[in-house]
């Protein structure tokens, strides 16, 4: 766990935390070092992006489930 005082360690783990792979971590970290948070931005909101497509399929397919297991739980009681 990084140090509160430690800025750039806060962000590796932060990153981390928000499942960035090694290549995005690299490259955000760079850009941090740098100084160049807004070259940060739009890798954090594709890595946002694709975080919430993977939700909204997941919600996709909760529903399919809750819709079989009515029907199931219908037909059988």
């Amino acid at each position: 766990m990084a140090e509160a005082s430690d800025t750039l360690g806060i962000i590796y783990q932060n990153l981390q935390d928000a499942g960035c792979d090694e290549r995005t971590t690299e490259k955000c970290m760079a850009l941090v070092k740098k100084g160049n948070y807004s070259g940060l931005l739009p890798i954090l909101f594709r890595h946002r992006k694709g975080l919430l497509g993977t939700v909204r399929l997941g919600q996709k397919q909760i529903d399919c489930l809750d819709y079989l297991i009515y029907k199931i739980q219908k037909e059988t009681v």
